[in-house]
């Protein structure tokens, strides 16, 4: 056993360099590529930041709408193409941290591109390599689930229910609140069946969590 994950780990870092080196020669997109190879590797760790903030700059607001495009189809051929619970995981992580943190023109252009095919649809998504490769394949798929809940949330409220938050004035310093504190009974009545399926959502995710003991576990 210990021979098979030294070899799939050795076979992983070929990949992830041949790839590189593709992109290096052969993507117009060559920086942004890269960036997203390098993040979403087959080291079991967390993305680097530096990698994010690439990925990040690429699909600012200042950007053209296409480049913007070009990195989610991107992720999208990564995650469609990958059978390893490592990369596919590190690229769901990429796409909630531009969720959550990158400009809103990532959300509307991955809205946009949901439209036409599901990015984060990975019901049938397996990697039987190992017992946690199996039980980590779980959690991909849940995660994929709570990931594409955000964005049919989104669809409905009109805002995102984990990204934007307003500004209240009070004593001391500002807080932020959730939108949802403002909404008047109607409102809220026509709002809490999406509410209601994303919270489903995300405990599933934690509760999948509860279930693999990595360093994965702080991520969420």
């Amino acid at each position: 056993m210990a021979s098979m994950q030294s070899w799939r780990k050795a076979y992983g870092a070929i990949k992830d360099t041949t790839t590189v080196s593709l992109a290096n020669i052969n993507s117009d997109f060559k920086d942004l590529d890269v960036a997203i190879v390098k993040a979403t590797n087959h080291v079991e760790c967390p993305p680097k930041e530096r990698h994010l903030r690439k990925i990040a700059a690429a699909t600012s607001i200042a950007r053209p709408r296409a480049d913007i495009a070009y990195c989610i189809h991107a992720l999208s051929r990564r995650l469609s193409k990958t059978r390893n619970w490592i990369v596919a995981l590190k690229t769901l992580v990429v796409v909630h941290r531009l969720l959550r943190e990158g400009d809103p023109t990532f959300r509307e252009e991955l809205l946009n591109f949901t439209q036409r095919g599901r990015i984060l649809q990975l019901s049938n998504f397996k990697d039987d390599s190992s017992p946690i490769a199996w039980d980590c394949s779980a959690w991909v798929r849940t995660y994929g689930q709570f990931l594409e809940e955000r964005l049919e949330c989104f669809r409905i409220l009109k805002y995102d229910v984990e990204a934007e938050r307003l500004s209240k004035q009070g004593q001391g310093p500002e807080k932020g609140h959730s939108r949802t504190r403002d909404l008047d009974s109607q409102d809220l009545l026509e709002q809490l069946p999406a509410l209601q399926q994303l919270l489903y959502r995300l405990v599933g995710c934690r509760q999948k969590e509860l279930q693999i003991t990595t360093t994965w576990c702080n991520m969420l």
